[in-house]
């Protein structure tokens, strides 16, 4: 395992999501410090060709499109996944229309958007969540709702198949109320870890918690569990960190925890068979510590980009004191170390 490329100049993007399809990653939205964060323009789009290392914006949509009233508006804090050659976008926020809950579906082959009519339950609006993959259904798990102004722990499904939404019941013990965890699928079941909660549950009071247990949804069963993961101790709690799986096994790499004012820029493999943490090592230089980043596996290897971290020159805490990044670093799992 090891970093093979890292080139500057890309799209300077902090909270945005992405996605691989092919040999491209698609980048969606996202903000970068002095931007206008109650901007309704329409969201943008910036692609990056795993074999030519080269970026590319998508033309932006205009009024005279066909597609132009099933655009997402810009925002940040949202997910998106690919089933097949389309992916769907769900939730996140901006300053000015607040969070959202439609459901967006952009083909990768035609360049268009759609707003699929959905039926069933569809999930409150909200930021934060996550959103994974499983057999082509979609996971919704936590995230911050805006109009119950609460934490959710909570799994909704969409089958894409029938386009239709259903509030899962939580049978065992559901993982904690949080935002900005990360959720990764792995075979038929959702594995979260991390994330932002509080003392006082769904409720925020600024009473923060940073879980570093390993909550395991199984989609068939219906069931959360939590195994005994050797080494836990070792792995402190985080939000807003990357989490991607390869070869059964789980990744994290970065993210933040407030309580101990740390940025994180390292990289753990969680295995999935003897449920045991291990920080691993790439070799060659490796992204500085950051947050908010991305992270899409394309075969044997993992694109990262974008986050944000503390300047050089900052003091320890200072949040205003952030630099976005406009890097890109992947990294090759051809070889085992």
């Amino acid at each position: 395992m090891h970093w093979i490329i890292h080139l500057e100049g890309g799209p300077r993007r902090v909270n945005h999501a992405a996605v691989s399809v092919g040999d491209k990653v698609y980048s969606f939205g996202g903000y970068c410090t002095g931007e206008d964060f109650e901007t309704t323009r329409p969201i943008d789009i910036h692609v990056f060709h795993i074999v030519t290392c080269r970026w590319k914006k998508l033309p932006v949509s205009t009024q005279s499109d066909p597609d132009y009233q099933c655009v997402p508006y810009m925002r940040y804090g949202h997910t998106a996944v690919a089933v097949g050659e389309k992916v769907y976008l769900f939730g996140g926020r901006n300053d000015s229309e607040g969070a959202d809950n439609i459901l967006y579906c952009f083909d990768t082959t035609t360049l268009r958007w759609s707003c699929p009519q959905v039926t069933g339950a569809t999930p409150p609006a909200r930021d934060g969540h996550s959103l994974c993959v499983v057999d082509d259904n979609l996971y919704v798990f936590g995230g911050y709702e805006q109009i119950a102004d609460c934490f959710s722990n909570e799994v909704h499904k969409l089958d894409t198949t029938t386009m239709h939404w259903r509030l899962l019941p939580a049978r065992g013990h559901p993982a904690r109320w949080r935002d900005f965890h990360s959720a990764t699928a792995v075979g038929s079941k959702m594995l979260i870890f991390g994330g932002r909660a509080d003392q006082l549950g769904p409720y925020h009071s600024n009473h923060e918690i940073y879980p570093n247990y390993v909550k395991v949804f199984d989609t068939v069963t219906l069931r959360w569990s939590e195994p005994e993961v050797k080494n836990r101790a070792l792995i402190e709690g985080r939000r807003s960190h990357s989490a991607f799986a390869h070869g059964g096994h789980v990744y994290i790499f970065g993210g933040y925890n407030a309580l101990l004012e740390k940025h994180y820029g390292d990289m753990w493999r969680l295995d999935t068979e003897k449920w045991e943490w291990k920080q691993v090592f790439p070799l060659n230089p490796g992204p500085c510590a950051r947050r908010r980043q991305c992270a899409c596996v394309i075969r044997d290897q993992v694109v990262l980009f974008g986050g944000t971290s503390p300047c050089e020159f900052g003091q320890v805490g200072d949040l205003s004191n952030l630099m976005d990044h406009s890097d890109v670093y992947i990294l090759d799992f051809g070889e085992s170390y």
